[in-house]
């Protein structure tokens, strides 16, 4: 089975400063795969070039046999690729639901002009976001909280909901970046499950983490 990640000879210079120097691994489909190294090592900067939000200096990355070193980031997201991030980041003032069907519309097909006019398809589609944005939140546990604000979920639920955003743009492949930093030990434990339910869905997942407890745990493989 050919690797639905590969990673060769990555490199990430910002400016005289070597970030990711000549990286190489890959990832199987269907696999929980962990990075782990100390604080400045380029883990979150490898998690940034792979999904594009900076361009690698040298090297290739590979999405299912395809290069998309080029790719704008909405289009990783396209092809199969959604993220966590280290730093908690959900829209606040919006609630639980609508930050979740933010993610979701990665997946539309309407047009401007048909979401303008109110075309009966857009509805039609509009529908489809919101309900498979409420199975998301039912699978993370979330969906009693959805026309909550976001701002009132504890850190531990906003976690979730990110998982949840992610998990609406039907990823094949899933980085999760320290998803239990802040966590409690009993939250950690219930993020493992999480994680291994993400799998048993059919999502190949990409972990940085430091909690080795969490990695040991979960892990498949482990690249240093």
């Amino acid at each position: 089975m050919d690797p639905i990640l590969q990673i060769e000879k990555l490199r990430k210079k910002f400016g005289g400063v070597v970030a990711v120097d000549g990286v190489d691994f890959e990832v199987n489909p269907h696999q929980i795969k962990a990075i782990i190294g100390p604080n400045g090592a380029g883990k979150t900067t490898i998690f940034n070039l792979i999904s594009r939000i900076y361009p690698p200096t040298s090297g290739t990355i590979r999405f299912k046999q395809h290069k998309i070193n080029e790719l704008k980031p909405y289009v990783i997201a396209e092809k199969g690729i959604s993220r966590t991030f280290q730093n908690v980041q959900v829209f606040e003032n919006m609630s639980i639901l609508e930050n979740v069907m933010v993610g979701r519309h990665c997946r539309t097909r309407s047009e401007i002009f048909a979401a303008i006019m109110n075309l009966k398809r857009t509805r039609a589609e509009e529908k489809r976001i919101h309900d498979y944005s409420l199975e998301m939140l039912s699978f993370v546990g979330l969906k009693a909280k959805k026309n909550e604000a976001a701002s009132n979920l504890t850190f531990q639920q906003q976690k979730l909901l990110e998982f949840a955003r992610a998990l609406a743009t039907e990823p094949d492949l899933l980085l999760l970046d320290e998803p239990a930093a802040g966590l409690s030990v009993p939250e950690a434990d219930e993020l493992a499950q999480l994680i291994y339910r993400i799998r048993e869905i059919g999502i190949t997942i990409l972990l940085v983490e430091h909690d080795m407890g969490l990695v040991m745990e979960v892990s498949d493989e482990v690249t240093v």
